[in-house]
């Protein structure tokens, strides 16, 4: 069974930084890509960024390239979320996925707030 648990979130001031973290079990992390969504409230679930299996290859929104950065320990089936220069706009839940068997999968999510 896919278990996937986020970390990290938290109140944060507009400019700050915040690093997400998602431990993945239930099935062969390393052969996944992975991916970052976040949903703010009253709106749609929204991709943020992705990694490839092996970490070769990444994604990001336009809305956070530059500022935000993704990663991958395989070795700790954990993929990471660097956020920098948080705007308040960016306030949401963020989730881990990844699709397994055809279907995807989620976390419950973290609470990354963005305020003064």
């Amino acid at each position: 069974q896919v278990l996937l648990v986020e970390s990290g979130g938290g109140l944060v001031q507009p400019g700050g930084s915040l690093t997400l973290s998602c431990a993945a079990s239930g099935f062969s992390f390393r052969n996944y890509d992975m991916s970052w969504y976040r949903q703010a409230p009253g709106k749609a679930r929204e991709l943020v960024a992705y990694i490839s299996s092996a970490g070769r290859r990444t994604n990001y929104a336009d809305s956070v390239r530059g500022r935000f950065t993704i990663s991958r320990d395989n070795a700790k089936n954990t993929v990471y979320l660097q956020m920098n220069s948080l705007k308040p706009e960016e306030t949401a839940m963020y989730y881990c996925n990844t699709v397994w068997r055809g279907n995807n999968a989620w976390g419950q999510g973290t609470q990354v707030t963005v305020s003064s």
